[in-house]
């Protein structure tokens, strides 16, 4: 994992998704229980970042039908902080593969933990850039959906070119959505939301499920950050792609 802003070369003719990122390694400690679960789960559970694996979709569901379980849909979570969320909705839907990428080590350790207190089989972790990790490892249309929650808003206006939601990045997670796969998105920033809607729906391979915002999907929980902002009278806003 890199730390710098120096983007991977892109292939030939083919323009960088992303020329600078949209996150900062930030330091970050580590509490025992996450240490803990990142050195006895780590190695089930975070794979490497590796350019020569293409299809990572399609190893991990072999790897799993090996075992005796069966995955019948593959959701790339990007970004899932801590991992409460993810670990919420793996719950809710154990016959879909869960594909987690977070840079930060920490969150991974919390959802290394929270992996084996709930005994989730349906995680995978990739703790790398997903920029990275969509162009070199995820073949095209094998995801079935793409959960992106709470993106970092970059609220200054000089820091907005580092925001993720960007006609590029959208372009590249749509070339790997199978026809018919969503992607969902949420922000607690209404200027972000609304770049957000204006990029997706620019975007000719998605479609808008809903008029303009989408109700909050029922496998999404509510953070406790997102309860105290509504508390307070501050909006969320979802927004539901689908592939065509």
């Amino acid at each position: 994992m890199s730390a710098t802003d120096e983007p991977a070369a892109a292939p030939p003719g083919v323009p960088h998704p992303r020329a600078i990122r949209s996150f900062v390694t930030r330091a970050g400690r580590t509490t025992i229980g996450q240490a803990r679960a990142l050195a006895e789960l780590g190695p089930r559970y975070r794979l490497p970042f590796d350019p020569g694996q293409r299809d990572l979709v399609a190893a991990c569901v072999a790897a799993a039908e090996a075992e005796g379980r069966h995955y019948t849909r593959t959701v790339l979570e990007i970004g899932f902080g801590m991992g409460q969320a993810t670990a919420h909705i793996a719950a809710l839907q154990p016959d879909t593969l869960f594909i987690g990428c977070e840079v930060h080590e920490p969150g991974v350790g919390a959802l290394l933990k929270s992996i084996g207190e709930q005994q989730l089989d349906n995680i995978r972790i990739v703790q790398h850039d997903v920029v990275e990790v969509l162009r070199e490892m995820i073949a095209p249309a094998t995801l079935h959906g793409v959960h992106i929650f709470f993106p970092d808003p970059w609220h200054k206006r000089r820091h907005h070119k580092r925001r993720l939601i960007q006609p590029p990045f959208v372009r590249l997670l749509a070339e790997k959505l199978a026809p018919g796969g969503y992607l969902h998105g949420a922000t607690d920033w209404q200027p972000y939301a609304e770049q957000m809607l204006a990029v997706l729906g620019a975007e000719p391979l998605l479609t808008n499920t809903a008029d303009g915002y989408a109700p909050r999907p029922a496998y999404r929980p509510e953070t406790k950050f997102e309860r105290r902002g509504l508390r307070l009278g501050h909006g969320v806003w979802d927004l539901v792609f689908r592939r065509a």
